[in-house]
């Protein structure tokens, strides 16, 4: 895969449509790139995906949903891959609130001409009542914007990681139990040591306990923003894979001889 690629639309849990697309990064692998579609009683879209993605994006979202009957737009944190469509989104659902960390929107306040007026937010531990079930939003125990805040459904127990549990892949896989056993790991390992460096430098058995409380949460999927989504005997498989990382050292920066190679390769519109 050369160039960013969207793939459409696809049901992958109970009331979840995740819009799925793949970037590639260079010699590292590719990388899946995701937002979701909540089918709650006030619909919420998460997050906006990439602005490489743009029409086929906004094509897919309007075959799901007229995008003036959404009520809520979710943004975890905001990284270009996660808000890149927002402004347009915003623009086809003028009803629509925008559900944004605190911090998020302190960054947003820092674009020119943006409508603050249509934020809400809402951080780590308060709920939003979508009609029929709430979420409750979870700090992921993996980051890169200090802002992040995913959420757990409470009707279908699906738990939304943001960045946590992705991974680079071989192939654009649409299914977790697609993926050859090392490839997923190593490619988690090798995407968790770049969106968040700091892990090799953590209590690993602190963060081991943030892994053992999403086990205690008991979800019936994992949906991530840069992972296809997770359910079954892979959950564990992807949690495993985390805790088995971090006892192993494993978690590494990419060397300056690869990122000087991502820079040399010439641009692919």
């Amino acid at each position: 895969m050369d160039f960013p690629t969207f793939v459409g639309a696809r049901k992958v849990a109970p009331d979840v449509t995740t819009f799925a697309g793949f970037f590639p990064i260079g010699p590292l692998g590719i990388l899946p790139a995701n937002s979701h579609f909540i089918h709650a009683r006030d619909p919420i879209l998460v997050d906006t995906n990439g602005v490489a993605f743009e029409d086929q994006y906004l094509e897919a979202l309007s075959n799901v949903i007229d995008p003036a009957d959404l009520k809520w737009i979710y943004i975890s944190h905001t990284d270009l891959d996660h808000v890149g469509n927002l402004d347009k989104v915003m623009a086809l659902a003028p009803n629509a609130k925008v559900v944004v960390p605190s911090l998020g929107a302190a960054k947003f306040g820092l674009r020119e001409s943006f409508d603050m007026s249509r934020l809400v937010p809402m951080d780590h531990g308060q709920r939003l009542d979508l009609g029929d079930r709430e979420l409750v939003l979870l700090k992921p125990p993996t980051y890169d914007a200090p802002e992040t805040t995913g959420f757990f459904d409470t009707r279908t127990r699906v738990l939304f990681s943001v960045d946590s549990f992705g991974a680079l892949l071989d192939a654009p896989h649409e299914e977790t139990e697609a993926i050859p056993e090392a490839t997923l790991r190593d490619g988690m390992t090798m995407w968790a040591g770049i969106d968040a460096p700091w892990l090799g430098m953590v209590d690993k058995s602190r963060l081991g306990g943030l892994l053992n409380d999403i086990q205690r949460l008991d979800p019936s999927t994992i949906i991530s923003g840069h992972l296809p989504a997770t359910s079954g005997r892979m959950i564990g498989t992807v949690l495993g894979n985390m805790l088995g990382s971090l006892s192993e050292d494993r978690f590494q920066h990419p060397d300056r001889e690869t990122i000087e190679g991502l820079f040399a390769q010439p641009a692919v519109a």
